[in-house]
């Protein structure tokens, strides 16, 4: 059997240009899009600032019309963007072109179906790459598609605004670090509807990425953030991947906030609007999330993580948020997609209804909830560490899960999840304790240490 094209992976395209994608590719991609998902409705197509995305996106708009799709050019922008233009009345789908935090030589593209609903693996990404594969685009199409310019700015911003109320917003001073990705220009575009003071960092968009590659992530990258939220006495940081659907929170003293604490912090946020509803959870942290969603009155639901098991989670739950630890955040009421937008807003909101400060606000919950974060070791076999540890800890465990990975807890003192990679032979640990710091690094460091130094089983 031929080989799966490489850049096709379980989620989206992503790949190093040209020797994985380049604009042949992507023309196929657009054919191969035209003939399997067979829109009703125009494409719509957005670009990040990479220096490949604007040839590649041509060439998609090229075989997407070829194959008989009209389709929409929303040009420079955010996969947000292009989720939220999916998601208009009368529009057939919609494709970004990006590699998102990637290395500057990467590219790569994110599918969606009309409504904004996820292309992955097991809804029609592989057949998708069985096309391109064998260039397999069906009939040839009665008129090939038109394509059109299409501005989505304006209610794009009106969407995201409609989630807080901006006549209550106190003026605060932000530090904004776009990583010379393309959350510069919407938070321009942002700014006269809002009082706060803007302090912008490596905000020019620029795909040869002077100041590194967009990845807040990276510990290496958080350092002109805290800086500036010290030098300019901030109430809050914040930081995005290069097409801003991720963003990452510093607090007034500078310090990272761990991404878990964000979702408990979110879910609060959406449940005062929406009382009773339910929110979905990943399963690598949980308890922090679970007891702020039960006193806020909310439903939590435990689903898998990845952004396709959680967009579906949320449409079969009607749920009014979803949140992962990753720093990615879904709203019902933006078609139930991750927005790297929408979540700085509710929490500036928050600073100024509560009065309090974002280390007030995450403080006692850190304290309540200590956690590892997600810590990543490089094995042989993943499969037979997992089984040596469930061997050691499973006998003791009080509850086991195995939504995705394999969670243990152990009474209401401690619990840890450890799943492996779908790309490549990592495994992932998250450890939590209940208001026992030095518990939660004690089983940590044990678990560490039979993973890494039992690597072969």
């Amino acid at each position: 059997m031929t080989n799966k094209l490489a850049c096709f992976k379980a989620y989206d395209l992503r790949g190093k240009v040209p020797d994985e994608l380049n604009d042949d590719l992507a023309y196929k991609v657009g054919r191969a899009y035209a003939a399997e998902i067979r829109p009703a409705g125009p494409v719509a197509v957005c670009r990040d600032i990479r220096l490949s995305s604007a040839g590649l996106a041509a060439a998609l708009l090229r075989g997407l019309n070829d194959g008989g799709a009209d389709t929409r050019d929303l040009g420079v922008g955010g996969t947000e963007m292009s989720y939220y233009a999916a998601a208009l009345p009368g529009m057939g789908g919609g494709i970004m072109v990006t590699a998102s935090h990637n290395p500057m030589e990467y590219n790569g593209m994110k599918l969606v179906r009309a409504g904004a609903v996820p292309i992955s693996n097991d809804s029609g990404l592989a057949e998708l790459e069985r096309r391109v594969r064998v260039n397999d685009f069906g009939p040839a199409p009665a008129r090939p598609g038109v394509n059109q310019p299409l501005n989505v700015l304006d209610g794009y911003l009106a969407k995201l605004l409609s989630f807080v109320d901006v006549k209550a917003l106190k003026p605060l001073t932000i530090v904004v670090n776009a990583g010379n990705g393309g959350a510069g220009a919407i938070l321009d575009a942002l700014a006269p509807h809002l009082p706060f003071r803007f302090i912008r960092l490596h905000h020019q968009p620029d795909g040869t990425f002077p100041n590194g590659v967009p990845n807040p992530m990276l510990e290496e990258n958080r350092a002109a953030t805290t800086a500036a939220v010290l030098e300019h006495h901030a109430d809050l940081g914040v930081a995005w991947d290069g097409d801003f659907d991720r963003c990452f929170f510093f607090d007034e003293t500078s310090a990272f906030v761990e991404g878990y604490y964000i979702v408990g912090l979110l879910a609060q946020c959406m449940l005062e609007k929406a009382p009773g509803a339910p929110v979905i959870h990943d399963p690598r942290l949980t308890w922090n999330t679970i007891e702020l969603v039960k006193a806020a009155g909310g439903v939590p639901i435990q689903g898998k993580t990845g952004h396709a098991f959680v967009k579906e989670r949320m449409r079969k739950e009607n749920a009014i948020y979803g949140g992962e630890m990753s720093a990615h955040h879904y709203f019902r009421e933006f078609a139930y997609c991750d927005t790297g937008m929408v979540p700085w807003l509710l929490l500036a909101e928050r600073l100024g209804t509560t009065g309090q400060t974002l280390s007030q606000l995450v403080g006692d919950r850190a304290r309540a909830c200590p956690c590892s974060g997600e810590i990543n070791s490089t094995v042989a076999d993943a499969g037979a560490v997992i089984a040596r540890i469930r061997a050691l800890y499973e006998p003791q465990a009080t509850i086991k899960d195995e939504t995705d990975g394999l969670s243990l807890e152990f009474g209401t003192a401690w619990r840890f999840n450890l799943r492996s990679s779908q790309t490549e032979p990592i495994l992932r640990l998250n450890v939590e304790a209940r208001g026992d710091r030095a518990l939660m690094e004690a089983k940590t460091a044990d678990l560490l240490k039979l993973i890494r130094g039992g690597a072969a089983g």
